[in-house]
């Protein structure tokens, strides 16, 4: 017996559950051999970003009070200008997680009498609040000011409704949010490729409207971002895929400076914009987290194909495929009944570093339909990069699993999710 297969043994994996990951592993080399090629174009990205804009270690000082002249926050913003091909960026630890950073962007950049449009259906359940969706919206909500809102649903293929689309751009149409990844719905997540020709189409009917796309859990799957291909302002939380697993908060808005420019006036003051705001000394986790994120974020990928590959085999409905292409780094699984959801959730609390002590319940979440179960035994709470699932405790009970800081602590994981569902008999091997 191999010496990594008695660690796996030593943790509680059982050795048929073992040999039959080590089965499903050992059939996908090529596929992670083509995740660690995007991974180093990206990696080599980042650096040479780095190294044109002369990051230095003065770039990690730390700033107080209204932050004036905090040089590592302005090299860190043209940082990420130069890796997304945007004209400007808004990095800050002020943005509180990817639903505030598209608050500020929605909120900046829409008036009275404006209309959001979604081309590709529902946005995520926490966004529903933001535009005034819900029957109970709290207050604040785009609908409050007098903001309205129309969505086109994609095609049963997943494809997009062009016909629909066209239908619903009129003259109130201001802004347009293309949601890149899947949500609490079992959807194939939009390549950067789809979102272009999307935008592409938009633009041919608006020239003037503003293309906004919701980039969390899709940055650095791919070699181009989708501002390199028409998007207007693209945005995403630090917690995810570009905080590369160090970033302790903060968000991110990239694009056209005129709305970046208005995008900061919101999150801080009109006249202010981004001349203040204090990085309080975690300049240097920014910094170091983008130069992680492309190798942290192809440990997430395969970790994703792993778990579908697995569970593909044992019959479940798994999106995307094991063989599929992959544009973000969250796996969806249906489950099929809410303990087979909840044992999934609790294997994977059970693999984390953090809290593995700890069992997940289904329990009411602020902004979502449905009790809903989390696992994220994670060192930044809530971090999306690091290993963790969840999923609402309603039909199809799909679980989203995503993350894993290395490919490794990934693999024991999920292996060992299935090892729990083996143990509630929900699983035969």
């Amino acid at each position: 017996m191999d010496i990594l297969k008695e660690e796996y043994l030593s943790a509680g994996i059982t050795e048929d559950v073992y040999d039959f990951c080590d089965e499903i592993q050992n059939g996908l080399k090529e596929r992670f051999e083509e995740i660690d090629k995007v991974a180093e174009v990206n990696q080599i990205k980042v650096l040479r970003a780095m190294q044109k804009h002369k990051v230095s270690s003065g770039c990690f000082e730390s700033s107080t009070g209204y932050g004036y002249d905090d040089l590592g926050r302005e090299v860190l913003e043209d940082v990420y200008a130069e890796v997304f091909g945007a004209e400007s960026a808004l990095v800050r630890p002020q943005i509180t997680c990817g639903t505030h950073a598209l608050t500020i962007a929605l909120s900046a950049n829409l008036r009275p009498g404006d209309e959001l449009l979604s081309p590709v259906g529902r946005p995520y359940d926490t966004l529903e609040g933001v535009i005034g969706l819900k029957e109970d919206n709290p207050p604040g909500s785009l609908k409050e000011f007098g903001i309205s809102y129309r969505q086109v649903d994609l095609l049963p293929d997943g494809s997009f409704n062009y016909d629909g689309i066209k239908a619903a751009i009129n003259e109130k149409t201001k802004l347009v949010t293309i949601q890149r990844s899947k949500g609490y719905d079992p959807r194939p997540t939009l390549s950067v490729e789809r979102i272009g020709e999307l935008i592409s189409f938009i633009k041919s009917v608006k020239p003037d409207v503003i293309c906004m796309v919701d980039n969390c859990y899709g940055e650095f799957t791919e070699t181009i971002e989708p501002t390199q291909v028409g998007a207007d302002m693209c945005v995403g939380s630090l917690i995810k895929n570009p905080g590369g697993g160090l970033a302790p908060i903060g968000g991110y808005i990239v694009g056209r400076k005129d709305l970046i420019d208005m995008c900061a006036y919101r999150l801080t003051a009109p006249g202010l914009g981004k001349e203040v705001g204090a990085t309080l000394g975690i300049n240097r986790s920014f910094f170091q987290g983008f130069f992680l994120a492309p190798t942290v974020t192809a440990g997430a990928l395969k970790g994703a194909i792993y778990a579908a590959a697995i569970y593909e085999k044992l019959g479940f409905d798994v999106v995307p495929g094991s063989k599929d292409p992959r544009y973000d780094i969250i796996q969806a699984v249906s489950l099929k009944s809410p303990e087979a959801l909840i044992a999934f959730c609790k294997g994977i609390q059970a693999g984390s570093p953090v809290d593995s002590h700890v069992a997940p319940e289904p329990y009411a979440m602020p902004g979502y339909h449905s009790d809903v179960i989390m696992a994220a035994g994670a060192f930044v709470q809530g971090s999306s990069i690091e290993l963790s699932a969840d999923g609402p405790l309603e039909e199809p009970y799909a679980v989203y699993f995503q993350g894993g800081l290395t490919w490794y602590h990934a693999r024991f994981g999920i292996t060992m999710s299935l090892q729990y569902m083996k143990n509630e008999g929900l699983v035969n091997l």
